[in-house]
């Protein structure tokens, strides 16, 4: 079971990651989202995923988008919803634990970069995910996060219990 932690109780509640699709509400931008998702999930060679609460399937607690190319898990776009940015965000954890979905999706691949993946980030981004998620810098704003390190995220994000 996937957990993220409510703000305001400090609990933990369960979520899970689904695929989005037409029939899933849409993040949009009049909601105050960044990226146009109805626009992304048309993309070819792409697959986006949505972070749902399950006691509240209607709200989208953050969306991502991944592609696999030359074997490589990418993850092309990654996005928290409104209400959880910043100091007064609903719930936490949730780059966290799409990060980590994103990290064992890549573990599923038949290649030499099974379990690595890759990104591209915002400059001011950068340490932020060398810190808080063990990514690494290759080039430019190209950052990736090893095998070790997703196995770390998936265990800390993805395999959490409830009484922690």
């Amino acid at each position: 079971m996937i957990y993220i932690l409510d703000t305001s109780s400090n609990q933990l509640v369960e979520a899970e990651i689904i695929p989005l699709t037409s029939k899933v509400n849409m993040p949009l931008k009049k909601d105050g989202w960044n990226f146009n998702w109805r626009l992304l999930t048309k993309q070819n060679n792409t697959q986006a995923y949505v972070l749902k609460l399950i006691n509240n399937p209607k709200t989208v607690e953050g969306a991502l988008q991944l592609r696999v190319e030359d074997g490589i898990m990418i993850m092309d776009v990654l996005e928290i919803a409104p209400h959880n940015v910043g100091k007064e965000k609903r719930y936490d954890y949730v780059a966290g634990v799409l990060i980590a979905y994103a990290c064992r999706e890549s573990f599923k691949l038949e290649s030499n970069y099974k379990g690595f993946l890759t990104f591209v980030s915002k400059t001011k981004l950068i340490e932020w995910y060398k810190k808080k998620y063990g990514a690494e810098s290759a080039l430019g704003q190209r950052m990736f996060i090893a095998w070790e390190s997703g196995q770390k995220l998936i265990e800390k994000y993805l395999n959490r219990s409830n009484d922690e």
